[in-house]
């Protein structure tokens, strides 16, 4: 089991977010780093992490997705897949899937996560979006590698700024 850091903020824990896909080395990993930069940014006190749902533990990011992100001025050389059986996903606050696959997979593997998990689509755009998977680019090329980080950062983009409006309602209370 992976531990995770406690960091606690002034009144309360804070808010922790997954990204999950198939095997954590391109969408999950992309979101979770591009996610990472945008908090910092924002000064946003959330947690950010990424799983896969047939991860192999310890599998670096694929070359691609490491070379796309250096677009967005993000680093992928660390990353290390984590399979979602491996890791604290009965923690999160809010579990975001790439596709509703995903999603189904893991609401079978644990029914109590419901209420929290969504596409990172669906999170972001709501429900009714026309298409709320972001699709697989392993085994493709470097241009749909650039349109997969381009549809995650869009996403990614609206999920800040939904977080931002949800911290200012909390701090007004």
């Amino acid at each position: 089991m992976l531990k995770f850091s406690k960091k606690i903020k002034k009144g309360g824990k804070m808010k922790k977010i997954m990204f999950i896909c198939t095997g954590n080395i391109c969408r999950s990993a992309m979101a979770e780093a591009y996610m990472k930069k945008r908090i910092q940014e924002e000064k946003l006190s959330i947690l950010v992490f990424s799983s896969g749902i047939y991860a192999n533990n310890g599998e670096k990011a694929s070359n691609l997705a490491t070379d796309v992100m250096k677009d967005y001025a993000v680093n992928l050389k660390e990353h290390i897949a984590t399979n979602t059986k491996d890791s604290n996903i009965l923690e999160m606050d809010i579990i975001l899937c790439a596709t509703e696959g995903h999603k189904q997979l893991l609401l079978q593997m644990y029914p109590n996560i419901k209420e929290k998990t969504y596409t990172i689509k669906e999170y972001a755009y709501g429900k009714d979006h026309k298409n709320l998977d972001i699709k697989d680019p392993w085994g493709f090329d470097r241009e749909t590698y650039k349109f997969c980080a381009q549809e995650l950062v869009l996403a990614i983009e609206k999920i800040i700024e939904k977080e931002k409006i949800l911290t200012n309602k909390k701090n007004k209370i």
